[in-house]
Formats: structure tokens, sequence, C-alpha cells
């Protein structure tokens, strides 16, 4: 499978989280501890929105080779600085190796990143694409199941309700699935952002779903560890979504409750439950 991050607070650059942690998502590459596969090298992308810019629509990098020999994006990573950050790293679950089946996808002002699968992609895939808004059809680029849940999830309201637009994606695909006899269709841990807040999901249809954790409120982090620098530099808005801990801080971090969904927004974050709704 994949893994990612998520990161909204105060603006850093982009090297303080993607390599100084000890268990960045760059050692993630090559040892990650908690995924399906321990390496994830079919190519990589980040995506951000600039610090002060009046411009809604978020940057994005993607590269079919792996994250941690690339040069250019140890280069901008030192150099770009932003207040919300998507990243992640691509273990291919069968389509093919290239820049357009890198994550994150990008629609507009929003992003969009996934870990797991739709199962038996290959059955369902032209019924899925159907329901696609046709408008919105054409600017489908890659062949992954990733991105076709996120035109589903554009197609069913993202812009006005993200947390019902995805129920209603992940709703039409256990449908569409089960009618093709496919037991347990979805898989997923899902981030979604349109730049003021991030909405992150976990969710399977059968069994236990792909590892998720948030970190921490800064203050308490704070009180718990009042010598670390970096916690002294950002605001207690301040949070990052993983797909593994970037490290063994105790009490840094904390699982995402099966069947679930967080909102971070700036002032505000919220845990609540998530279940498909049927289409």
């Amino acid at each position: 499978m994949c893994r990612w991050l998520a990161y909204s607070g105060t603006p850093l650059v982009l090297e303080t989280i993607l390599y100084k942690p000890e268990h960045s998502l760059i050692d993630q590459g090559l040892h990650s501890r908690l995924g399906v596969e321990t390496t994830n090298g079919d190519g990589f992308g980040i995506g951000w929105y600039a610090e002060n810019s009046s411009n809604p629509i978020p940057a994005v990098v993607r590269d079919i080779g792996p994250v941690w020999s690339n040069r250019n994006l140890r280069e901008i990573a030192q150099h770009v600085k932003s207040p919300l950050l998507f990243a992640h790293i691509r273990a291919s679950t069968g389509t093919a190796v290239q820049q357009t089946n890198c994550h994150p996808f990008r629609h507009g002002r929003w992003m969009w990143m996934h870990n797991g699968s739709i199962a038996e992609f290959h059955k369902l895939r032209r019924e899925l694409c159907l329901a696609v808004d046709p408008e919105l059809y054409a600017d489908l680029e890659g062949s992954t199941d990733s991105e076709v849940m996120f035109f589903l999830a554009l197609t069913f309201g993202l812009d006005t309700d993200p947390p019902g637009a995805v129920a209603r994606m992940a709703g039409l695909v256990e449908r569409v699935g089960h009618a093709h006899g496919v037991a347990a269709p979805l898989q997923m841990t899902v981030a979604v952002t349109d730049g003021s807040a991030v909405w992150a999901f976990r969710y399977a249809s059968e069994g236990v779903a792909r590892s998720l954790f948030y970190s921490t409120k800064v203050e308490s982090l704070r009180a718990l560890h009042p010598d670390m620098p970096l916690l002294r530099d950002v605001s207690d808005e301040t949070r990052l979504i993983v797909s593994e801990p970037l490290g063994d801080l105790p009490g840094a971090w904390n699982e995402v409750p099966e069947h679930s969904y967080g909102v971070v927004r700036a002032g505000a974050d919220d845990l609540r439950p998530f279940a498909p709704v049927p289409m």
C-alpha cells in the first residue's frame, strides 16, 4: 500500500516535516513499520499551499522514482515553507508506476491522497467511472482507484459537504462491489483538504483498516517535553495526521479509531464516527 502525512499549523520549512523526524516519511520509504509493504518506492508526491498567498490553488510535485534518493525533493524541502502540507509515498497495488498515478491528486483548490484499495478494481472501474460527473471526467489523468475515489467525492458534493461526499463515495463503491461479488470492496485511509481545513478518514468494509494516527495537542506535548525546541516554535493549533508515527516520543501519537474521521481547522479539531451512505 502507501504511507502519507498531512501537516497543518505554523508555517514550517518542509524539510522539518519530511526529513528531520526520527522515522520520517523518507525513512518510511525504505523501512515502514506498520505498512503492508516495508518498502514504498513506486513514486511520491507533495502538495502545499503557499504562505501568505491569495492563490487558493496548491502546488503539487510528483515523481515516479523512490523518495529516499530524490535530490530535487531535498532541494525543494530546504527552501519552501508552508502552513499546510500533504506528502505521500506510493506502493502500487497493481496500476502503473507513472507520474499521473502518484498522490496527492489536485482539482482546483482541493487535494486528496489515499492509502488502501478498491478490491478487484478492474471489475468495478467502468461502472465507478460512469458515475463521475461528465464535467469532471475529462480531468481524470491516471488509472488508479484512488483518483476515481477523489472524483466520485467531487461528484457527490465535496465542495459543500466533505464528510458526506466521502461517505457517499464509499457507499457507491460498496454497492457496486457487492453487485459484482466483491465481499469487502473498500479499504481506505484518506486525507482531503481545501486549504483551510483537513479531513482524514479511516475505514474498511471488512477487517482492520490501514493504520492512521494523529498528533497529541501541542500544549500537552509541551508539558510532557518542555525542553523540545520545535514545540516552542509551533502554535497550539499545529497538527499532524500520519499513516505511522514519525518517532517514538512518548505521548506524541494517538490512533485514529476504526470507522471514524477527523477534521482539523484553525481553532478546532474533532473526531467523529464515519459510515458509508448507501447510493
